[in-house]
């Protein structure tokens, strides 16, 4: 019997009911969620489903809908579909016309999630909607992801004090950062899961000293983030870096990297040991300002660099994240708060670079405590 005449023979038991027609995916999840409460004072969960249409000749599918289940709650966390839909697709993908994500027989895509939660919860359970080629509806019901218990990782600021713009970060399914997946040694990992690309920001919230149409003509020192202290999100030890790569012209062409590592990637960096199976990563520092050395033990507040502009950056930036191991590939991107951030605001990065934009700031917010902060926040990190 075919596949196909399985689902028609299906169908005839269900009496036509098509919603009882099992989808003919495999479904995986790459790695179990923690939650983090971010700026808004959300819990998320945020975790990516691997979705493959397992059988190459079984025709295209065509995910309409995910509803998200928290334990044995009947009303779903959270549910997607059409615009919502198309924001849990990382850049090299989107919908349809029909609003519908595209899947062929023995293919596989990805999704990533960021699920509300008002409450700890012990399981997650998953409803994939599809239609096939033929306008059959298919259900994937009951797909359970178990998050983990542990508590992210309290880190303190990864600058000495100044206003960043956290660009391409948390929850951005879209960014460069959440959306790219390494494959290698028989797995696929996503190193940058929760990483923030910090950006100094002046006092109007603008990035760069410079109007937007004279970017490309900028230097280093145009930029406000460039040569500020890098310092030590906790006590740790220097478990590798890289000094002495030129720094590169802002906005300058890149050359596309012969492999996916931090001596590749990052131009000069740090990483540091901060707890076991727990590393911070500062990539993209000042050429010559490393101040530590491999086995060194540093505390927290600890001076480790500058900001620069070398490896994969177009602009001076500080890129930063936590993995559960030192190097960039096989590393899996792991979640952390700051113990205390002040939230001043929240822009885009093309708000940032062009100085016309107006952009609202709070100065003199109050501090947050045991937050992340999410894709766009504008926040503040006090000298110590």
């Amino acid at each position: 019997m075919t596949r196909r005449a399985l689902f028609a023979l299906l169908l005839s038991i269900a009496g036509g009911a098509v919603a009882a027609v099992p989808a003919p995916v495999v479904v995986n999840v790459m790695q179990a969620p923690q939650a983090v409460r971010t700026s808004d004072g959300v819990r998320r969960l945020c975790y990516e489903l691997d979705i493959l249409n397992y059988y190459a000749d079984g025709g295209t599918l065509a995910l309409t809908d995910i509803a998200v289940y928290g334990d044995d709650d009947s009303a779903p966390l959270a549910s997607f579909s059409g615009a919502a839909l198309a924001q849990l697709l990382p850049p090299n993908r989107e919908l349809e016309a029909d609003n519908s994500l595209a899947i062929k027989g023995g293919a596989h895509a990805l999704v990533l999630i960021a699920a509300p939660t008002s409450r700890p919860v012990a399981k997650l359970r998953h409803k994939l909607t599809f239609r096939n080629d033929k306008g059959v509806v298919q259900i994937a019901d009951d797909i359970p992801v178990t998050p983990t218990a542990a508590p992210p990782t309290t880190i303190g600021p990864p600058l000495r004090g100044g206003v960043w713009l956290a660009d391409e970060g948390p929850g951005h399914a879209q960014s460069h950062h959440w959306g790219s997946v390494v494959a290698g040694n028989g797995r696929a990992t996503i190193p940058q899961r929760y990483a923030i690309d910090f950006f100094g920001l002046d006092a109007q919230g603008h990035a760069v000293k410079a109007p937007i149409e004279k970017l490309a003509q900028t230097t280093v020192a145009d930029w406000i983030g460039w040569n500020a202290e890098v310092v030590a999100v906790a006590d740790g030890v220097v478990r590798d870096l890289q000094d002495g790569v030129a720094e590169r012209k802002p906005l300058s062409p890149q050359e596309q990297p012969e492999e996916l590592s931090t001596r590749s990637l990052y131009g000069n960096f740090v990483v540091l040991e901060i707890a076991p199976h727990v590393y911070a990563h500062y990539a993209h520092l000042r050429d010559g300002s490393i101040k530590v050395k491999p086995g060194q033990r540093v505390k927290r507040g600890e001076a480790l660099g500058n900001l620069g502009l070398t490896g994969g950056a177009g602009a001076p930036h500080l890129h930063f994240h936590l993995a559960d191991k030192p190097t960039f590939a096989d590393s899996q991107g792991l979640p952390f708060v700051f113990d205390v951030y002040t939230p001043i605001g929240h822009a885009s990065e093309s708000d940032a670079l062009n100085q016309a934009s107006a952009i609202r700031l709070a100065l003199k917010a109050a501090p947050l405590r045991q937050r992340m902060p999410v894709n766009g926040d504008i926040i503040g990190f006090q000298t110590r």
